[in-house]
Order: C-alpha cells, then sequence, then structure tokens
C-alpha cells in the first residue's frame, strides 16, 4: 500500500491558515504515524519521537498561512519534521543496541550494572501506532516495516545525521532527489553521493533478507508454532529446547544492561546459570515490535501473587528459522549501585518509565493472574 499523494482541499488550506485549530488537525492527521514512524527511524527512540512529532506539528502549524502548495503538503511536512529531528541529533548522543555498544560478554559472567543513560534503542509498537504494511511510495526501496526492523534502525544510527535523513527520504519515503535536496536545502548532487554512502554503510550491517522477508516464508502458521514452543521451553525452564531453536551465532542482549551474549553455546550457558535456572517462573503475551513477532515477558511475584512485567523479547529469526537474536527490552529499577542486584534482575522493582515506554506502548496487562 502507498500513501496518496494529494493536495489538500482549498478550503480547508485556507481554514488551518486562519487559525482554525480543528482544520490544521484534519489536514495533518492523515500523515500522523508515518511522520511518527520517520522521527523514530531519525532518532531510535520512541519517547524521542514523540517530542520531535510534537514540535513538528507546532512549527507546522505557526507555518501553515506560509504553505504556499509549491510541493505537496506530505513533502513540506516532512521536511519539517526532518528539519526538527536533525535539531534533536545534534544535541544528544546516537542510540545504540547492547551489541554495537561493547563486545560479548563471558557466559560464566553476570552482568554488571546497567547503562541508566539515553543511549539505548527502543522498541517501536508499529500495530499499536497505525503503521500500514507496504511501500510509503512506488518509489521507496524498503518496506515500511522493513524500515523499522531492529537491525535496519540500529544501522541507521551509525550514519551521520544527513545521511540518515537522505536515506530515509529516498528510500523508504521515495522522495526524488531534488524533493530531498529541497527539504534538507542542499544540492541534487550531494543527496547522491550521501545516498551512495549510506546504501553502503547499512547494507553492511544489516542481514542480507529482512525480516519481513524471513516472516513471509515462515508464513503464519509456522511462526505461530515457532513461538509457542519457543515459549515453553521458557516457561518450562528447559535450556536443552531453548537452545535447540538458537543460531550458531545467535545473541542475547538486554538493555539497559550494557552485557551481551553469543553463541548458541554461549547464550545457553548464561541462561542455565541465570533466567532459566529455575529460580524465576515466567508467562508471555505476544505481541509485535519493530515489524518483528515480539513476546512480554511476566515474572512471578509471591508478594503480588501475579506475574508482573519483567521484559519485552523481540525476536529475529534467520532463514533457517532459527532464532538469531533476541532483544530483551528489560523495564526493571536500575537504582541499585551493587552489581549483584542485576544477577537477579528479576528482583528489582518496576521502572515507571520503562513500564510505561514498553509496556504501556504496547498496551499489554499490567500483571498477569496465576
Amino acid at each position: 500500500m502507498s500513501v496518496a499523494r494529494t493536495q489538500p482541499a482549498e478550503a480547508e488550506l485556507a481554514a488551518a491558515g486562519a487559525g482554525d485549530e480543528d482544520a490544521f488537525a484534519r489536514l495533518v492527521e492523515p500523515y500522523r504515524a508515518e511522520l511518527h514512524a520517520h522521527c523514530y527511524r531519525m532518532l531510535g527512540s520512541v519517547f524521542d519521537a514523540e517530542d520531535a512529532l510534537q514540535e513538528a506539528m507546532l512549527r507546522a502549524w505557526r507555518g501553515i498561512g506560509r504553505f504556499e502548495q509549491r510541493s505537496s503538503l506530505r513533502s513540506w511536512l516532512y521536511s519539517i519534521a526532518t528539519n526538527t529531528c536533525l535539531t534533536q541529533i545534534s544535541k544528544r548522543p546516537k542510540r545504540v543496541l547492547p551489541i554495537d555498544y561493547g563486545p560479548a560478554a563471558d557466559p560464566h559472567v553476570p552482568p554488571g550494572e546497567p547503562v541508566v543513560e539515553s543511549v539505548w534503542l527502543e522498541p517501536y509498537p508499529d500495530d499499536v501506532l497505525g503503521l500500514e504494511d507496504g511501500y510509503a511510495a512506488p518509489e521507496a526501496s524498503y518496506e515500511q516495516r522493513e524500515a523499522v526492523e531492529l537491525a535496519f534502525v540500529a544501522a541507521l544510527q551509525h550514519l551521520g545525521a544527513n545521511q540518515r535523513a537522505v536515506l530515509i527520504l529516498r528510500e523508504v519515503l521515495g522522495f526524488s532527489a531534488k524533493e530531498t535536496a529541497a527539504m534538507l536545502e542542499t544540492t541534487v548532487a550531494s543527496v547522491n553521493s550521501s545516498l551512495q554512502r549510506a546504501r553502503a554503510a547499512v547494507e553492511e550491517r544489516v542481514p542480507e533478507q529482512s525480516q519481513q522477508q524471513i516472516l513471509r516464508a515462515i508464513g503464519d502458521e509456522d511462526l505461530r508454532q515457532l513461538v509457542s514452543r519457543y515459549v515453553d521451553a521458557w516457561e518450562r525452564c528447559d535450556v536443552e529446547a531453548f537452545a535447540a531453536m538458537l543460531s550458531a551465532e545467535a545473541t542475547f542482549a538486554m538493555p539497559p544492561l550494557a552485557t551481551w551474549y553469543q553463541g548458541r553455546e554461549g547464550v545457553s550457558k548464561w541462561a542455565r546459570g541465570s533466567p532459566l535456572s529455575g529460580d524465576w517462573r515466567w508467562r508471555t503475551v505476544f505481541t509485535r515490535a519493530n515489524g518483528q513477532p515480539a513476546l512480554a515477558f511476566y515474572a512471578w511475584d509471591e508478594a503480588a501473587h501475579a506475574y508482573l512485567p519483567f521484559a519485552l523479547n523481540v525476536l529475529t529469526f534467520d532463514p533457517s528459522r532459527n532464532v538469531s537474536n533476541v532483544t530483551a527490552f528489560i523495564v526493571r529499577s536500575t537504582e541499585s549501585t551493587n552489581p549483584r542486584a542485576y544477577e537477579r534482575f528479576p528482583d528489582q522493582a518496576a521502572d515507571t518509565g520503562r513500564l510505561a515506554g514498553s509496556f504501556g506502548r504496547f498496551k499489554l496487562p499490567a500483571r498477569l493472574d496465576a
């Protein structure tokens, strides 16, 4: 499905330009979900994307009276949103995943203290926010959900800000080189040069096949069975069954912990001594994040006599239907300065901000009763 590029009705545009807030809201509402996704791709954070979109809408509201339809309303809004994001990027560090933050840990070594600064990518609730399937425009090279996959968004964060903007505008959103140059106030030659470098850098970091391609090849029914096997292994604390589902080079990361583990043997050794040791009981709720299957993990809490949110696990599959990566976005407190506290992270209280940012945004239950 591609986004229709229609100009707004003259009466609606005139009303918005005259200060009619309802008319302005009607003009921009059809673009809100895709603009939010754009800001997320640029910034790697749902929280930052919401701030950027709010600021962009404010700028658009203030400038709508000067919109002269020399470009489409869509490209005008994207120009504002992109430049708003570029301003944000200049003021803060890039967002990453643990595998880009440091080397894999020894599986015999428990995780250390978390990194509590805002350096981590955040999971994206594309279904909840209304991101559509297919391409944003006929000229786009990436599907909309391909372009929010964790590997793709992580790769984008390694690009310079302008290269990131060029690649998204050209390859994800389908704007022409001329339109992109106008948005970024540069030349077509500069856009083309930036795009060439950005393509090469991203292709080095993303798998040959996207998750959308792999998931279509697996099919819905087989995917349900794979996820059910994965859940069953965790609920039974069956390390062998869990390990059997991993690819040889699988990774398991747990932001806000910088620690991550690599390889079937390494991940399973760590799991045997920690989450699958039998010290904790798990339940899950299936959801989707970043265009990928995800599981909301709940850990049993004796005092609450219920399963409480622990982490949102985003699963990545390889073409052989093995789990090649798990990114578990943990929502428990990071207040303790004792590294041993994170050896038993499920025993920590919830962090209200992370809980709202993951489970809340994904509209997941606040608890699961026994």
